[in-house]
């Protein structure tokens, strides 16, 4: 049988959209003012879909399988639930006003979501994707959530703040705080969970805080705007991306040393590396594209145009 080109197209999107997750890895990214999520290829660095996504989609998370992805959309006050294969979001979840940055627990069971004006963190039960409890912080404005590797702990950074909160997970509460740089933004724990690297905006730096001890070890200059953080898998390297010099800044672990500054696009918000960490994807706020940084060379490779305003990028 022959197909025209129109149904090579067609069977080529059925296939993508049928295949199972362990076809990926994508790259998804959050397009704010376009409402979309764009999924990149990372095998061909093409973008490859664009899925609706809400009014103003920011932060997200994949579930284990990539089958779904949940995403903050902020005028709803809510978090989407998309469904992959079906290309559209399949329910909201209710979370109070302005939800922003979210996570995913290691076994999956929790997506939190940092919920600015209640100063809070939202926590929803991934199977009956419901809101399961609320945990108040000192933050104000909290941005970010970020579980440690063990599940246990979550901290969450707030943009009126220069501290970031330690929530006990199975406590359900705070218990204790890190005092950092102003403004933190994004962090990342070392997959040991050792480290914990905070980007501090208004400071122009990134703090590495032994999570054993609770207390900062080090005071990394890093660029203007420091937002951005994720660790290679091998735990050598972290990424910081910043904002207003629009570089990423690589970081050794061992000496808490920057090794590279990369350039990238305008604006540089929040990033993801792939599993194999071979490639950092950066996305560009003001540029409507993300970089992609070979990690082996510590420069860009590729610069793939996405939707308007991605505000950041998740790999599974």
């Amino acid at each position: 049988m022959k197909l025209g080109l129109s149904g090579i197209a067609s069977a080529a999107l059925a296939a993508l959209m049928s295949a199972p997750a362990w076809a990926a890895p994508f790259a998804y990214v959050p397009n704010e003012k376009s409402g979309t999520l764009s999924v990149i290829d990372t095998a061909t660095d093409a973008v490859v879909r664009t899925i609706p996504a809400g009014d103003k989609p920011r932060g997200l998370a994949p579930n284990a399988d990539g089958s779904r992805i949940y995403v903050s959309d902020q005028p709803k006050n809510a978090l989407a639930i998309v469904d992959v294969a079906a290309g559209k979001v399949d329910s909201l979840v209710d979370l109070g006003e302005s939800p922003e940055g979210v996570s995913i627990s290691p076994d999956g069971k929790l997506v939190v979501a940092a919920v600015e004006l209640s100063n809070s963190i939202a926590f929803v039960d991934t199977a009956t994707g419901t809101k399961a409890f609320s945990v108040k912080v000192k933050g104000k404005n909290p941005e970010h959530a970020t579980f440690s590797p063990d599940g246990k702990w979550l901290v969450a950074s707030a943009e009126e703040a220069d501290q970031v909160d330690i929530v006990d997970v199975a406590a359900r509460k705070q218990v204790g705080q890190i005092k950092v740089g102003e403004r933190p933004r994004g962090s990342a724990f070392t997959p040991d969970g050792n480290l914990l690297y905070v980007a501090c905006e208004l400071a122009n730096a990134t703090y590495a805080i032994d999570w054993n001890k609770r207390q900062v070890v080090a005071k990394i200059a890093t660029g203007k705007f420091s937002n951005g953080v994720v660790t290679h898998p091998n735990g050598q390297r972290v990424y910081v991306s910043n904002g207003k010099d629009g570089t990423v800044s690589v970081i050794d672990t061992a000496s808490h040393a920057v090794v590279a500054t990369v350039p990238v696009g305008k604006r540089p918000w929040n990033m993801a590396i792939t599993p194999d960490g071979r490639k950092v994807y950066v996305a560009n706020g003001r540029s409507n594209s993300v970089s992609v940084i070979d990690t082996e060379t510590n420069a860009v490779v590729k610069e793939i145009p996405v939707g308007d305003t991605p505000w950041g990028v998740v790999i599974r």
